[in-house]
């Protein structure tokens, strides 16, 4: 497949020193503003990056939960690969790509987890379904088909029928606290407009990256 003449012009925005915001954090909810008030599906969608601890790196699709100055949440199977690989190494990279706006970021930092009254509360408010969910799926582990979940998923929902679905002990909630943001706006004539954000001992140092 010839996908050499796949290519469009980049014109919707652009992005200056001037307008950026002096915190990263502030900077990207203002951004996060933007995508909610768009029509884009999934605007909290983020592609996680980690490595294992034979530096193989692996990447997948999540949802963050929480944005806050002390960083992104988001939940996992504690037995997930997500989870092995951030176990022996603990910085990772999240990317968030807004398409429809020309518009990405790139985040990252170290991870920590969450408190089980933190987790607790937010599988409380999960709808009943994903609850049985989450005690399916023995997430990334090889299974013959698909009628096993299924089978699964009806045991659980007849072991909780009628009372509260307890939050599992493979289950939790991730929070990364940053060290690094890098805000990219698409450009016409390929002239991108992309700033990184570090963090140091005074605060944030920002500068202009060449696209």
């Amino acid at each position: 497949m010839d996908l050499k003449n796949e290519r469009r012009e980049y014109k919707r925005s652009t992005l200056s020193r001037e307008k950026l915001c002096i915190d990263p954090f502030d900077q990207f909810k203002v951004w996060i503003d933007d995508v909610a008030d768009s029509s884009m599906t999934d605007p909290t969608a983020m592609v996680l990056a980690t490595s294992d601890s034979k530096g193989r790196n692996s990447q997948r699709t999540v949802l963050m939960k929480e944005f806050s100055s002390t960083g992104l949440v988001f939940y996992t199977n504690l037995k997930s690969k997500k989870a092995q690989d951030i176990e022996v190494n603990k910085q990772v990279s999240v990317l968030f790509p807004w398409y429809e706006l020309d518009r990405q970021v790139q985040i990252r930092g170290f991870t920590e987890m969450l408190d089980k009254s933190e987790v607790e509360k937010y599988f409380k408010s999960r709808p009943k379904m994903s609850q049985i969910s989450a005690w399916v799926s023995k997430q990334s582990s090889i299974i013959k088909s698909k009628s096993l979940l299924e089978d699964r998923f009806q045991e659980i929902q007849n072991h909780f029928l009628n009372r509260e679905i307890d939050l599992p002990d493979f289950w939790g909630g991730i929070r990364i606290i940053p060290d690094e943001f890098e805000f990219w706006q698409g450009g016409e004539r390929r002239l991108h407009d992309r700033f990184v954000y570090k963090k140091n001992k005074d605060g944030w140092l920002i500068s202009r990256l060449s696209p």
